[in-house]
């Protein structure tokens, strides 16, 4: 991480961690309560076109790419142009995860609590599933 804010300096990391995570903080809001709710509710739709709630349709953004509609629009809905915006966002979460890592590290005192939160922060998903075993 030194590396990296060396030449490019640690407030134009900060601002890329700010911007980056603002702009795409409601595509991840969406993705993680549409992803929780499936979570939640097993009941799966054969296929887009079945989709007449709200939840529904928005289910089917969150698995297919696309928005559900009617008539000859269904014909056309191509999820190329949405997927290309997920992949920024998963790899913009990526870099704001790791800046803020990096951060966190760097300005968290006492320097070993960010280790003790990262590494319960891999053990308790763990421990949870090991828990749940039957």
């Amino acid at each position: 991480m030194a590396a990296a804010g060396g030449r490019w300096g640690q407030r134009n990391l900060r601002k890329l961690h700010l911007y980056l995570g603002v702009f795409f903080t409601p595509l991840l809001l969406f993705f993680v309560i549409t992803g929780g709710y499936q979570t939640v509710d097993s009941d799966r739709l054969k296929s887009p076109s079945e989709a007449e709630s709200m939840v529904q349709k928005l289910r089917v953004v969150h698995t297919d790419q696309i928005y559900p509609d009617t008539g000859a629009l269904r014909q056309k809905a191509s999820p190329k142009l949405f997927r290309g915006l997920v992949l920024a966002m998963s790899a913009a979460l990526v870099l704001t995860t790791l800046l803020g890592l990096g951060l966190a590290f760097k300005f968290t005192r006492p320097g070993w609590l960010p280790w003790l939160l990262l590494g319960l922060g891999i053990l308790a998903p763990v421990a949870v599933l090991w828990a749940a075993r039957r």
